[in-house]
């Protein structure tokens, strides 16, 4: 551990910690599930192609989802697997009741559009929170009972992390670094819904730096390595870093070495900010265990 993870560990929201007691949780549930119903709830992953990234992602579902009771089964495509093709077994698994939850993994070969088969996925199984009806369900707030959104894992996690560091989210001022569907738009929803005052930003923002510093909450979601430095952040606001970018991080030993950083300047940032996110060991974690918790 580095002198500042050291120096400011009572500042750091530990993702890792967080998601195995959610986990817990979960397996609890799906323990009780099984006694009361005699139900064993059953996740299908879809992989098409060979994406080593995408690999390692679904393989590590796989494991979470059995640890926590869940069964797991996995649909592993050729990379030239047609729209057609993947969009049958879509219906397939739609179409069964033994089946629970669909994740169709991402990225897709070029010859699927990945929006085709989304929207064709039962929105009671889209444990990924992406189809247009559960999107819909978050934008209008219906959060609860039997039509409730299913809710994008990532901002999901995001929002349980901060409502456990900082209590009631109301009145604080929140600033959502990036708009993309997967994290920025549904991020901002859920902190509307915590009652919130969000801004939501981007490379178009005037001022940006300026913005971020308005945050009582500050949640950095563009994709670009290091981009948010220390003097971007209000004295004692949370940080939740959901980057994960790959750059050189070269030794001696192994001078072709990449490393994992976030889109906040860690070490300039911890010194600021009143809790932060690491990467890794932040945001991560709790993706999965939402996704299970879905």
């Amino acid at each position: 551990m580095s002198d500042l993870r050291v120096q400011y560990a009572d500042r750091i929201i530990d993702g890792k910690a967080f998601a195995e007691g959610l986990r817990a949780r979960i397996g609890a549930a799906v323990s009780e599930i099984n006694q009361t119903h005699g139900l064993t709830p059953s996740l299908a992953v879809v992989l098409v192609g060979d994406d080593p990234a995408s690999q390692v992602y679904v393989r590590n579902k796989g494991r979470a989802a059995e640890a926590a009771g869940i069964a797991a089964a996995d649909h592993r495509l050729d990379a030239s697997t047609s729209q057609e093709e993947l969009l049958d077994l879509v219906a397939t698994l739609n179409n069964d009741p033994a089946i629970h939850g669909i994740l169709v993994q991402l990225p897709l070969p070029d010859q699927i559009d990945p929006a085709a088969v989304i929207d064709a996925i039962d929105p009671a199984k889209d444990v990924d929170g992406f189809h247009v009806v559960n999107t819909g369900r978050l934008a209008t707030g219906q959060m609860s009972g039997p039509n409730a959104a299913l809710v994008p894992c990532t901002p999901l996690g995001c929002r349980m992390m901060l409502e456990d560091r900082l209590g009631d989210l109301a009145g604080l001022e929140a600033v959502v670094l990036g708009r993309s569907n997967i994290v920025g738009k549904p991020m901002a929803q859920l902190l509307v819904q915590a009652s919130c005052t969000v801004t939501v930003a981007h490379s178009k923002t005037r001022d940006l730096a300026d913005v971020c510093r308005r945050a009582d909450i500050l949640i950095a979601a563009v994709g670009r390595p290091q981009m948010v430095h220390g003097d971007w952040i209000k004295s004692g606001a949370a940080v939740i870093d959901v980057g994960i970018n790959r750059v050189p991080a070269p030794t001696d030993e192994e001078p072709d070495k990449m490393g994992l950083v976030g889109d906040v300047d860690f070490d300039t940032a911890i010194a600021v900010a009143g809790a932060i996110t690491p990467v890794p060991g932040g945001v991560g974690p709790m993706t999965i265990a939402c996704l299970l918790a879905n």
